[in-house]
């Protein structure tokens, strides 16, 4: 049996975050049934990389049913309604104010149904002068000032991935976790706000600390602000490897091991990390040097012979085919998709995972259950 087997979400959501949260939801046996428009959440159309189907969609849907109820008519309100009715968990991430408008507003649901969890992601949260706004993954992290400490002296970048919504799902999913364990305990349901903007700013706190403390972050590319040598150096044969060295005694044996200099240590511009660091130029064209005579398979030999912390610097390809990478597959609409699995592993336990629905595919619906709501 999976811990959430018997718990019902309804999800009103669409685009990444939201989903991101209820498909972890499912993934623990919890019914998770998703409400989309007739067209379907416009996350289907985003790309069509997974058998002519958008990757979004095929990764963060599976295990879910599809119901498509329109909410600008009377019978759609009604049908969400009761649906709620048979609910422990709602979940939704619908523009600031939309369910408010449909008659839904929280503080309505929790008179009614006093047991129900409900969970809203917002962007910037429900007041301040920016709670109106749009927001986006890319607006977020623009927004949040992480744009500005990601990426290399030239400009700001955005994270290569939707860094933020997967951020602000994995936070909706840990706090409706939270609040199902404390229903178990009080019998109530809780309210839960989340906005994206707060996700973010939480997760910048450490370079946040240090611009107050007058050391604002610089951008460095794949380098560390404050340890030397933690960097990319390119082998004879042009591989990129980024190799980390986090205290004096792996320095040494780096030099030794694998730059066949043990001398170095005692040069004073290059005796501890504060003067590695204040001589970073020399530190890196030393390290630099070393690695562009040696080839990558010999420098994977001699880093994993001396135990320095090292990794290439990959391309997707080569994580399509990277031996640690473990894969699960699930039912699409248009076929099996193959792609990478959830990282909790539960030992002794082989988990399955539920197919992908088409816009409306769903099976029998729960049952209103009035006793549920308050008296």
């Amino acid at each position: 049996m999976l811990p959430l087997e018997g718990i019902v979400v309804i999800a009103v959501e669409q685009a990444v975050a939201a989903p991101f949260c209820s498909s972890r939801l499912a993934d623990a046996g919890a019914r998770v049934i998703k409400l989309e428009r007739p067209e379907g959440d416009f996350a289907r159309g985003y790309d069509a990389a997974a058998r002519g189907q958008s990757s979004y969609f095929v990764w963060l849907n599976r295990g879910k049913d599809s119901v498509v109820i329109d909410l600008a008519t009377k019978e759609g309100r009604q049908a969400l309604e009761d649906l709620i009715a048979s609910a422990d968990v709602l979940l939704q991430n619908l523009k600031p104010g939309s369910m408010d408008k449909l008659g839904f507003s929280v503080e309505r649901l929790r008179r009614d149904y006093p047991s129900l969890i409900t969970c809203t992601i917002t962007g910037y949260g429900d007041s301040g002068p920016y709670a109106h706004r749009k927001a986006y993954d890319l607006l977020i992290q623009a927004e949040s000032g992480l744009a500005s400490i990601t990426g290399g002296p030239e400009g700001a970048s955005r994270v290569g991935m939707s860094i933020v919504d997967v951020a602000t799902g994995a936070t909706a999913h840990a706090s409706i976790l939270e609040a199902l364990i404390g229903r178990g305990r009080t019998g109530k349901g809780v309210d839960i706000r989340i906005s994206m903007f707060d996700v973010m700013a939480d997760w910048c706190t450490v370079p946040l600390l240090n611009a107050e403390n007058g050391k604002p972050p610089q951008r460095m590319g794949l380098a560390h602000p404050s340890v030397a040598p933690y960097g990319v150096f390119q082998s004879k044969d042009g591989k990129d490897i980024l190799i980390s060295i986090q205290n004096e005694r792996e320095w040494k044996t780096l030099c030794a091991g694998v730059l066949g200099q043990p001398d170095l240590p005692s040069d004073p511009r290059l005796a501890n990390n504060v003067e590695r660091v204040k001589n970073r130029s020399l530190t890196d064209k030393t390290v630099a040097d070393s690695f562009a005579k040696l080839t990558r398979d010999e420098l994977l030999k001699k880093l994993a012979d001396a135990d320095i912390a090292f990794a290439e610097v990959n391309s997707m390809d080569d994580l399509s085919k990277h031996p640690h990478l473990r894969r699960i597959e699930v039912d699409t609409p248009n076929g099996k998709v193959t792609y990478p699995a959830p990282a909790m592993i539960v030992l002794g336990e082989t988990r399955k995972y539920g197919a992908v629905p088409a816009v409306g595919d769903h099976r029998e619906l729960p049952k209103v259950q009035p006793i549920r709501k308050s008296s």
